[in-house]
């Protein structure tokens, strides 16, 4: 007996070692999982702590609890400035006191902010959420038709700006002052009537906390901010972020492996979702240091990083790829930054960054301003947005559809309802109370298109991301292009992200928009690139054409380029799509130089008023 029972020890101790090893083999992110699904379950515990606690407690309660635990940390370096924790508050309190004492302002009103990257933003944001109102995060970049039309879209009653952007005001100024607008300016004087001058006002303002009793008002549904989409496709929508939604941003920040000790290069605009809630609202999490930037700048960012001891960057879109375009240095890998927290980084610069900067953990993770679905790569897979998780789709429930790109719209059965997929597919999130969808200030049009009925069965509701994915064997799932920029040639779907991708390979080119463009007595829609070269460098159309043919198939391959100066993006570097879409490859209408793939040639060739006819009449088909 004595022996049988020394067997079976033996044989549980084999399995307890045996198991770790085999479940590394035939399940390698099982820990990974088990780990995630511990956050989300913290994420939640704080979240629903946060919910019960009375009063109720929002996001600026957390700005408080920061600065009564460590007053003098330093939380705002710009430039040659800095600012403490208890400075902020102290700033905050004086733009409070004196905005609640002017006669053009009620407690409670909703306020637009024009201004850039500065303390005050940051300053004044903290003061409006001190008073319990509204913010409309304006881009500073916007004048005249779009200024106006994101103005109205949150009913402000109150514009505050930045004195550089006084011309930018004075421009849509007879339209505000005959709606009654308080039109206040950040600086001393002010000689344009309409127009008054406030940082005079400031600096006389107590800076007296503000009472509570001032904010009572505000409720979990209360609008906090409205942030605006980057309107690559028209005017830009005023997204309502509520009070509810921004504390539930503060929660899954404290879990993005950002600590108090931490210092973060925020260079992204505060106007816009990545820049203000990721940057600006997870450091007051965290408690942390912000290098507060006016813009990105690829030639300054890593002696910015080392010149500030920075340990955690922030990216976006083509961030990342700027930086890996800019001069390499001898000391590339000379920095203390340890992090890199964003969304957007392709596969192919996500292994070029690492090469190049070091060992830096990336953070990659999906999410929209509006949207009620995120994802987070916590393994760290290249490429990936994040991991499908049995939990978390519990949670949050979203799937996969069918997606016609010319039809733009979901494919759908003889029931009505939509078709899963785990291949290219549309990603859509249903509507919950744990996953509400706020829509759209001033625009239930635009809010009720990205709602999607009966999709697995009749009566339920979605949010439609307006984002293709796929996912892969492993369950790792991935970002493949945005509705309307996928376009279809020769019945295949072209993902323009990965083409674009595949371009600025190429030794010779920088930047690449690829988009779709309609060609008579074709179906669909032909590819097109405009694209930008590398400095002191020529255009090499047989370079560029065996590169996209041996990397492309036929029906991917953009046949016509057209070279630009600069590609044209949005504040958050989103590519400009629109006016490159109309203008077709007509070079009766367009400027810059324009080539077509020619198989002939084996080369990329000038694309001539001759050829161009050529394919308009059909005598030449493509």
């Amino acid at each position: 007996a004595a022996v049988t029972m020394e067997i079976y020890i033996s044989i549980i101790l084999a399995s307890l070692l045996i198991i770790p090893f085999a479940l590394k083999t035939f399940s390698p992110y099982v820990w990974m999982d088990i780990v995630y699904f511990g956050d989300l379950v913290r994420i939640l515990v704080k979240f629903v702590a946060r919910r019960r606690r009375r009063p109720l407690f929002f996001v600026l309660d957390r700005f408080l609890e920061q600065t009564e635990a460590h007053p003098d940390n330093t939380f705002i370096v710009f430039e040659n400035e800095s600012y403490t924790y208890a400075c902020t508050d102290k700033r905050s309190n004086k733009i409070a006191n004196a905005l609640q004492s002017h006669a053009g302002y009620k407690g409670g009103d909703t306020v637009a902010l024009f201004m850039g990257n500065e303390p005050t933003f940051l300053f004044t944001w903290l003061a409006l959420a001190k008073l319990g109102s509204p913010v409309a995060l304006l881009n500073h970049n916007i004048r005249t038709k779009s200024l106006l039309h994101c103005f109205n879209c949150c009913k402000a009653k109150v514009l505050i700006a930045a004195a550089e952007l006084k011309e930018a005001v004075e421009d849509v100024l007879p339209s505000l002052i005959e709606q009654g607008v308080t039109v206040l300016l950040m600086s001393k004087n002010s000689d344009t009537p309409g127009i008054q001058s406030f940082s005079d006002e400031v600096e006389k303002a107590s800076d007296d906390p503000i009472p509570r009793s001032f904010r009572s008002h505000i409720t979990f549904k209360s609008p906090a901010v409205y942030i605006y989409t980057s309107g690559t496709t028209g005017l830009p929508k005023a997204a309502v972020v509520n009070q509810n939604r921004i504390l539930t941003a503060l929660a899954v920040l404290s879990s993005n492996g950002v600590v108090s000790s931490d210092v973060f290069y925020l260079n992204l605009p505060l106007y816009h979702t990545a820049g203000f809630v990721v940057g600006f609202i997870g450091t007051i999490e965290t408690g942390s240091t912000i290098i507060l930037k006016r813009k990105f700048s690829a030639s300054q960012f890593w002696d910015d990083c080392r010149k500030h001891n920075v340990t955690v960057i922030q990216y976006i879109g083509e961030v990342m790829r700027y930086l890996c375009c800019a001069p390499k240095k001898d000391n590339d890998k000379d920095h203390k930054v340890r992090l890199a927290i964003g969304n957007g980084i392709r596969a192919e610069i996500w292994k070029e960054f690492l090469n190049r900067f070091g060992n830096i953990q990336i953070r990659e993770f999906y999410a929209s301003t509006e949207g009620n679905v995120g994802f987070l790569n916590y393994v760290g897979k290249i490429g990936a947005i994040g991991r499908v998780h049995f939990f978390h789709q519990k949670l949050f429930p979203y799937t996969l559809v069918k997606y016609d790109t010319e039809r733009d719209e979901p494919v759908r059965d003889a029931n009505g309802l939509c078709i899963e997929s785990r291949e290219p597919g549309l990603l859509v999130s249903k509507i919950t109370n744990l996953a509400p969808f706020s829509g759209y200030a001033q625009n239930e049009e635009q809010t009720e298109r990205k709602r999607l009925h009966n999709v697995l069965k009749k009566g339920d509701l979605y949010f439609n991301t307006g984002d293709l994915m796929r996912i892969d064997k492993d369950n790792f799932i991935y970002f493949q292009d945005r509705v309307g920029d996928t376009f279809r040639w020769k019945g295949e779907n072209v993902a323009t992200t990965e083409v674009s991708d595949i371009l600025t390979i190429c030794d010779c080119l920088k930047e690449a928009n690829v988009y779709g463009v309609q060609v008579p007595g074709h179906e669909g829609r032909i590819g097109m690139a405009a694209v930008t070269l590398k400095k002191e460098v020529q255009f090499d159309g047989r370079k560029i054409y065996n590169h996209v043919v041996s990397c492309l198939p036929s029906y991917a391959r953009p046949r016509f380029i057209r070279m630009q100066s600069t590609v044209e993006v949005t504040g958050t570097f989103k590519q400009m799509k629109v006016k490159l879409v109309e203008m077709g490859f007509d070079p009766g209408r367009i400027q810059d130089p324009l080539y077509i793939l020619d198989d002939n040639a084996k080369s990329y060739v000038p694309l001539t008023a001759q050829i161009y006819h050529a394919i308009i009449s059909g005598s030449t088909k493509l």
